[in-house]
């Protein structure tokens, strides 16, 4: 029998990272965990992980982070206007996508 996992983000949220502390936009999902085995210690590789792209102020950079590590962030001024324009299309939702990859 096969699991079902259901991912609590979709593409073009905005989320934080708890520990890190970062913002950002999630851009892909994998169901599970999928890197090489072993390689997430003692976070559990069943669930949800997640590229999210992080916008800080010196740049941005590409997070691979499991679902325990992310809430939900509803602080849109972690993105400024600029940012938006220049790296996401914004579906009538208020969904962000990167401009590369459409929104699903």
């Amino acid at each position: 029998m096969t699991q079902s996992v259901s991912a609590r983000f979709g593409l073009g949220q905005i989320v934080r990272h708890r520990d890190a502390g970062f913002r950002g936009v999630i851009i892909d999902v994998d169901p599970v965990f999928a890197g090489q085995p072993g390689a997430t210690g003692p976070i559990s590789p069943d669930q949800p992980f997640y590229q999210v792209l992080a916008l800080e102020a010196d740049g941005g950079f590409m997070a691979y982070a499991p679902e325990d590590a992310l809430e939900h962030d509803p602080d849109l001024a972690a993105l400024t206007r600029d940012a938006e324009r220049q790296f996401f299309t914004i579906d009538k939702g208020g969904h962000h996508a990167p401009r590369a990859q459409a929104i699903h």
